[in-house]
């Protein structure tokens, strides 16, 4: 409410994905809900900022569950909403030193074109990618399912009972990196596999394939294949669809409007403070770094235990340096967008300017640069605990020094779009920390290291009474989808929070 009037059921503070999967979902089962964004549009990491008349992706570019029936096109379907995609084959190219590896649409296609590369051990990779289909299998359907996640209803049990078989492959496998599982099965020394896993474990859970738990990263090895294509005009316009979902649903969206103070008050309500007035709802659900929150609630260190050890997890992570460019195409490039990822060094860590995600606008996204040009948005993770140990100079130096190897790295390995630079806007983690609204410009929330804690936090909590989170950092973690499924699973559980309060029935979860 405003001062004097109702309180919200709920206050969704953040208009990531987490929390527009948050209110979008309350709004659904009947929540008078609100949602507020400091920044004037949504979406946070994976949103579209305006610069001098030009459009970029602020880091996330390509998206799953847009697929027929998945997540994202159902939710939008349910609302008479709609956003138009672009599928791409490949959907990625890997070039490294001696390797040019397209990722086909199809799975098999890629698969085949894995098993002709020179001295690749076919037969081992195939069973291989066999057992990582099954994994993929068992775990994608909890996101095109969200019900078979926590919370669970008696129905959901059942059906987790029945696919009991299924989960016994997944045990062996937990807690051991995916490193070992490939060591395993005789990989090892396949260098194309190597290359390839390091990066997309890289950018999916935000640590090389020889450290990432196994099961998160046998899951990802699908990414590319589970409905993910590139949102014609930008990442953004699906995060503004979502929120014009939440009011179609029936809830309120407010940006700007920054929350600026968080307190609990007698009764069991929450008070938040905002620049156009005090809010007060029953629930609040944070879209926020643990970092932020803490700073919300003008919370020391050791007061909330919970906060504080996620806030150490993402303090173990990455935040991004950037390249954000204006192209001149290069003649007989295609019209659609294209994404590539390039490695300078295939030995060396898979950060800091030698590993470069870069995504190019097709000639239909619309309004993104001059005419006849593409915009082109390039990323390299910068790692965190490096760089709190610098002086303010220090990480300037350090900074403009990836850059330059992000350009060396770009120029080498894409040299027929780097011909074509007209404008350069380079962007630090300060930078990213500004276009986002994350605490030290951090991205991908928690890395994914081999470990059996990632499974101890696997359903939705408060970490207050009445306060919740979502996003990156916590259960199910990385991923736009992931983010939005986790905001609609702890929807559920604040739904069933207000009915134990007596001011909401119990929807359907």
């Amino acid at each position: 409410m405003d001062e004097g009037g109702a309180p919200y059921d709920a206050l969704v503070i953040g208009a990531g994905f987490g929390g527009l999967g948050a209110a979008l979902g309350l709004a659904e089962r009947g929540a008078r809900v609100l949602l507020c964004e400091a920044l004037r549009y949504p979406g946070g990491c994976a949103s579209t900022f305006e610069r001098g008349g030009r459009r970029f992706e602020s880091g996330a570019t390509l998206f799953s569950g847009l697929g027929e029936g998945q997540v994202f096109t159902t939710w939008l379907g349910r609302h008479g909403l709609s956003v138009e995609v672009d599928w791409l084959d490949p959907v990625v190219e890997v070039r490294a030193p001696g390797l040019t590896l397209p990722v086909d649409r199809d799975r098999e296609r890629f698969l085949a074109a894995l098993c002709a590369l020179p001295g690749a051990p076919a037969e081992r990779l195939q069973a291989f990618f066999a057992r990582q289909k099954r994994v993929a299998d068992t775990l994608w359907q909890l996101f095109d399912d969200p019900a078979l996640l926590p919370p669970l209803g008696a129905g959901a049990l059942l059906r987790h009972l029945a696919r009991a078989p299924r989960y016994a492959e997944l045990l062996p496998l937990m807690g051991r990196s995916l490193g070992a599982v490939i060591a395993r099965a005789g990989l090892a020394e396949c260098a194309p596999l190597a290359v390839y896993l390091d990066g997309l474990c890289q950018i999916t859970v935000q640590c090389s394939a020889a450290e990432a738990e196994a099961p998160f990263a046998m899951a990802t090895m699908d990414y590319y294949w589970r409905g993910t294509g590139h949102v014609r005009g930008g990442v953004g316009a699906l995060a503004w669809a979502m929120v014009e979902a939440v009011r179609r649903a029936g809830g309120e969206v407010r940006l700007p409007s920054r929350v600026k103070a968080l307190r609990r008050e007698e009764r069991g309500m929450w008070r938040a403070e905002t620049r156009s007035g005090v809010i007060r709802a029953r629930q609040v659900i944070a879209n926020l770094l643990p970092h932020d929150l803490r700073t919300l609630l003008g919370e020391p260190r050791g007061a909330l235990p919970r906060v504080d050890a996620l806030a150490e997890a993402v303090d173990g992570g990455w935040g991004a340096a950037m390249l954000y460019l204006v192209v001149r195409p290069p003649q007989g490039a295609p019209p659609g967008p294209k994404h590539l990822e390039l490695v300078a060094d295939s030995n060396a860590p898979f950060m800091e300017g030698n590993h470069v995600f870069v995504s190019i606008s097709g000639e239909a996204d619309e309004g993104r640069g001059p005419p006849g040009c593409r915009t082109i948005t390039a990323s390299t993770h910068v790692p965190l605990t490096r760089l709190r140990a610098m002086s303010a100079g220090e990480q300037a130096t350090y900074i403009a020094g990836i850059q330059a190897r992000m350009r060396a790295t770009f120029d080498t390995r894409a040299p027929e779009w780097a011909e074509g630079v007209m404008e350069v806007m380079t962007a630090s983690p300060r930078t990213f920390q500004r276009f986002t609204g994350r605490a030290a410009g951090a991205v991908g929330g928690v890395p994914r290291r081999a470990g059996l804690g990632h499974y101890l936090g696997a359903w939705p909590r408060p970490v207050m009474d009445g306060l919740w989170m979502v996003g990156d950092s916590v259960f199910p973690g990385q991923s736009t989808l992931a983010t939005a499924v986790g905001g609609q699973r702890t929807a559920a559980q604040v739904v069933r929070a207000l009915g134990a309060l007596g001011v909401l029935g119990v929807a359907p979860v």
